[in-house]
């Protein structure tokens, strides 16, 4: 496939932190095919499959985990990646990396690790998954974390404060200077968008939390649902749930594309570094941007906030911080030789992030039982 002048391209990165031998071009990997793999075959990566996107991981099998999330994210990247030509492989790698840095119990184990952190810089979920693969991995003889290419490492960074990104040198620049990252970056973000609103009202709807009924609020869903009964009267239950938030992801990827087609003609960059010094290009239309802005706070409202799932997340919550505590009083308990370059409270910002929900549940479990 040919990438189109703007897309990131192999043999202009601009690197990774340690020099590394570049594949053979005939028959290796690019460096973006290369992160993607060190990221599979991750520890983080392979702990997502039991980290909460919504439901607590132990809340049934067919939920979502942040592991198929970051799958389904990377699907649909690559899709629009495509039709786009841009780069597939920087933006399956960013896609897939994410989400390396959530905490267990979804969002309100971020928050509770946050208030936790406060007095000691805070807690950001995208610049602790740009910590695990560059210090927090340790596969290589030759250094800490993955060496991922700075490509990649701009796209796992989608947020980041104002004093943190003073910190990051190059990395750190855009969020200072007001530009944008890559294309592939751009949308991988929106990609992710697509996806967690998406499978959260298929994962909403099969808990019994919402309805189908419920679901006609959102204009999004209500217009492929009517156009679903026209064409299959029948159809009920699960088919028509599938059938509705497959097309829904169809229109939301036709109008990314379409819009991004359109600022591509009107703003006519000439490569990456032209991108990065433009207004965003990777963009939902306003009209569809509104529709799904309304759906994301009708899943607030009616899911996120619903009395079971916050009942639920406080329970989390509070086991969090209860572990955040019981190592700061007991630092002797953190595994030996982590990150002693860290402080204390960092090193166990680290070690709790990098948990599963289950083995925070666990461990919570063996001090709350010791007390």
């Amino acid at each position: 496939m040919t990438l189109a002048s703007y897309a990131a391209k192999p043999e202009t990165s601009l690197g990774r932190t340690y020099v590394e031998p570049v594949e053979p071009t005939q028959s290796g990997r690019s460096p973006f095919q290369r992160d993607r793999d060190r990221i599979i075959h991750s520890t983080a990566f392979r702990r997502l499959e039991y980290k909460t996107q919504v439901f607590l991981n132990h809340e049934g099998d067919h939920f979502r985990t942040r592991l198929t999330h970051s799958l389904e994210v990377a699907q649909i990247a690559r899709a629009v990646a495509r039709r786009l030509s841009l780069n597939e492989d920087l933006v399956e790698a960013i896609s897939l990396a994410h989400d390396l840095g959530h905490t267990p119990f979804g969002h309100a184990g971020q928050d509770a690790l946050n208030e936790c952190m406060k007095p000691y810089g805070g807690f950001e979920h995208n610049l602790q998954s740009l910590w695990v693969v560059d210090f927090l991995e340790e596969r290589y003889a030759q250094w800490d974390g993955l060496n991922l290419s700075f490509e990649t490492r701009e796209g796992i960074l989608k947020h980041c404060s104002k004093k943190n990104a003073e910190q990051l040198g190059m990395l750190g620049e855009r969020f200072l200077l007001g530009r944008q990252p890559s294309m592939e970056a751009q949308l991988a973000n929106l990609a992710d968008e697509i996806a967690y609103n998406n499978h959260d009202i298929d994962d909403g709807i099969r808990s019994g939390l919402l309805t189908i009924e419920q679901m006609d609020e959102v204009a999004l869903w209500r217009v492929q649902r009517e156009q679903v009964i026209q064409l299959y009267p029948d159809l009920n239950g699960r088919r028509l749930v599938y059938e509705v938030v497959r097309r829904i992801i169809h229109v939301l990827v036709d109008d990314l594309v379409r819009e991004t087609q359109k600022r591509l003609d009107q703003f006519q960059p000439k490569n990456i570094q032209e991108v990065k010094c433009l207004p965003p290009l990777v963009a939902f239309s306003e009209e569809i941007r509104g529709q799904a802005t309304e759906m994301k706070r009708f899943l607030f409202k009616n899911l996120y906030r619903h009395p079971r799932v916050m009942e639920m997340t406080q329970e989390a919550a509070d086991m969090v911080r209860a572990l955040f505590n019981y190592y700061h009083q007991n630092p002797q308990a953190l595994p030996e030789g982590f990150r002693h370059e860290d402080s204390l409270e960092r090193r166990i910002a680290h070690y709790i992030a990098g948990m599963t929900d289950r083995y925070a549940a666990k461990e919570f479990k063996k001090i709350d039982s010791a007390n």
